[in-house]
């Protein structure tokens, strides 16, 4: 794992943290600037959190704040309040029969440091916690590098699913067994 990924903290959402409501305004606008608007959950994001057995997992690192010297950087601070969100991941458990990941994303300035696969495997991992014995997740072809992402974890391709995102837009349904 990159070591930009290796200092960033994965932390599960915690709806009653203060800190809560900024994050997940930081994911909204996240998800609008990297899903097209049919894909993105930005305008059910909150409805989505409160469903049953739905967790929203994040990876968030100390913001990088201009300063005018390197004493200036050592003295910086890295509370909870200058961390950036880097990237999240949001899951469905279902059943104890299977989960599902249904969002998985990554700044595009932090992509290829390590943070999807570190989300992913956190996300895996919370199903596991769960008892869950198959993980699915759904991803555009064309999307080379989340294809890689997925196989390199485990993941296999069970079908091809036409038209899932759009008319001429199939998505891979991919699995992994826990």
């Amino acid at each position: 794992m990159a070591a930009a990924a290796a200092a960033a903290r994965i932390l599960e959402l915690d709806p009653a943290h203060p800190r809560a409501a900024r994050v997940i305004d930081d994911i909204v606008r996240m998800e609008k600037r990297i899903f097209p608007k049919h894909e993105s959950l930005a305008r059910t994001f909150h409805d989505e959190l409160k469903r049953r057995n739905t967790a929203l997992i994040y990876s968030a690192a100390a913001a990088t704040i201009p300063t005018a010297g390197a004493a200036a950087a050592s003295s910086a601070s890295s509370s909870d309040d200058e961390e950036e969100v880097i990237g999240y991941a949001m899951y469905t458990c279902a059943t104890s029969l299977c989960a599902s990941i249904t969002k998985l994303a990554v700044k595009e300035s932090r992509r290829r440091q390590g943070h999807g696969e570190a989300l992913l495997m956190a996300a895996v991992e919370g199903c596991r916690r769960r008892r869950v014995q198959r993980v699915s997740l759904h991803v555009d072809p064309a999307r080379a590098a989340a294809v890689a992402l997925y196989r390199k974890a485990g993941f296999q391709v069970d079908a091809t699913v036409v038209g899932y995102y759009a008319p001429r837009r199939d998505a891979y349904r991919m699995y992994m067994d826990l």
